[in-house]
């Protein structure tokens, strides 16, 4: 029948009425069924058609997230996601469809832990699995970054085109996978010991449904959003969001590519250094220098500001341990294991608060000894500012004696 339906406009309308038709979980296979029939696939561009269209007729959001979820189910599978153009390594959806890859990995490690649980006897310990689980969800907790350039970044400039479907939707699932995070980082923080009848229940009302979500947002990524933003953005458009996604941060992927778009002029994609100086009360840089210090120094810094992200480290020939840029915008707490989280929360809790202004620790690591400590930031007003983490290799200063001069040199 699908050659009959070659209008345009009659192809919009019956899909639209098609999704306005689902009301339950229950009816999509049999709309899927009926679109499959009528029309083979459908492609991306009238799935955003038809969402900007019912977001523009004045439907109610809640309905319309759950119409999201809905008529997701019931076009898997029958969305054509090609796009006219193809991205390089380095470009921000090239970023995007890398961290989809890392998130669904993740996914995967929690289901394959979920499975281990459902298929155990109700009386059988699971502490050490649910521990693990939490380590997983911890790491999902980067996902923020990834909704976040999507949010300040990719969504405004597809709005210059007047395409404001995927904001209005996809910002509200967005809203309901944070809080279903924040709702799994919360009960797994009680699961110290637990059983495997319990752990079914947390499975089946808090980890699944963010999971299934999560999973969801990937496919309407990849198959819609995805082919959208790269059919309408400029070159001009995409060197913006390249150039200030840094800022924002990565999820679970570092890009290491840099890349430069094939269409605009070197003028355009140089990365300007400011001529002017940073000044401060002792003395000036310009960038060059200022990054050169940084990557000297003998010591590794990590500044953490006083939201507990991460903003910035440095970046030396030896660094004691690594740092990726996908760290960058973390919250410092996903950063550390689950067992030691609460020492974290401590010492920042104590900086804040003004209770603690220093905590040092030293370890043996890989034959070395390492000295750690954390110092509060703080202005002219003794205002918390943020925590910088300083760590040092002490290993041969330890074995220093006597003395050595300049002159000696």
């Amino acid at each position: 029948m699908s050659e009959y339906i070659n209008n345009n406009e009659m192809k919009l309308n019956l899909l639209k009425e098609k999704i306005k038709k689902i009301d339950s979980v229950n009816d999509t296979e049999a709309v899927k069924e009926e679109l499959k029939t009528l029309l083979n696939e459908v492609s991306y561009e009238d799935v955003v058609i038809v969402e900007q269209q019912l977001v523009e007729e004045g439907i109610d959001k809640d309905k319309m997230l759950e119409l999201c979820d809905l008529h997701s189910a019931a076009l898997r599978g029958l969305i054509n996601p090609q796009s006219k153009k193809m991205e390089t390594a380095g470009h921000p959806v090239h970023t995007l469809r890398k961290e989809n890859q890392s998130i669904k990995r993740e996914l995967e490690f929690i289901q394959s832990l979920v499975d281990q649980i459902n298929n155990s006897e109700d009386t059988t310990d699971v502490s050490e699995l649910f521990l693990k689980i939490r380590t997983g969800i911890n790491n999902l907790m980067d996902v923020e970054k990834h909704y976040s350039r999507k949010e300040n970044l990719l969504f405004p400039f597809l709005e210059k085109y007047n395409i404001t479907g995927p904001s209005t939707v996809m910002w509200g699932k967005h809203d309901q996978i944070r809080g279903l995070l924040k709702n799994c980082v919360e009960v797994l923080k009680s699961t110290t010991k637990i059983n495997a009848e319990d752990g079914k229940a947390i499975i089946e009302f808090v980890l699944t449904p963010a999971i299934k979500l999560i999973d969801e947002m990937i496919y309407k990524e990849e198959s819609i959003l995805f082919p959208m933003a790269l059919d309408h953005l400029s070159e001009e458009d995409w060197l913006q969001i390249y150039k200030q996604s840094d800022e924002i941060g990565y999820c679970l992927f570092a890009p290491s590519a840099e890349w430069k778009p094939v269409n605009l002029s070197n003028e355009f994609f140089s990365e300007v250094i400011e001529a002017s100086k940073i000044k401060l009360p002792t003395g000036m840089f310009n960038l060059n220098e200022l990054n050169a210090i940084f990557n000297t120094i003998p010591f590794d810094l990590t500044f953490v500001d006083k939201e507990d992200n991460v903003k910035f480290f440095s970046h030396g020939i030896e660094r004691i341990f690594q740092r990726s840029k996908a760290i960058l915008g973390r919250k410092v707490q996903y950063c550390h294991p689950p067992s030691s989280v609460h020492i974290v929360e401590k010492i920042l809790n104590d900086f804040k608060s003004g209770e603690q202004n220093k905590a040092s620790f030293w370890i043996n690591f890989k034959e070395r000894f390492i000295y750690i400590s954390y110092y509060a930031l703080r202005d002219e007003e003794k205002n918390y500012l943020g925590t910088l983490e300083v760590t040092q290799d002490l290993t041969e200063l330890r074995k220093l004696d006597g003395e050595r001069r300049i002159l000696e040199y």
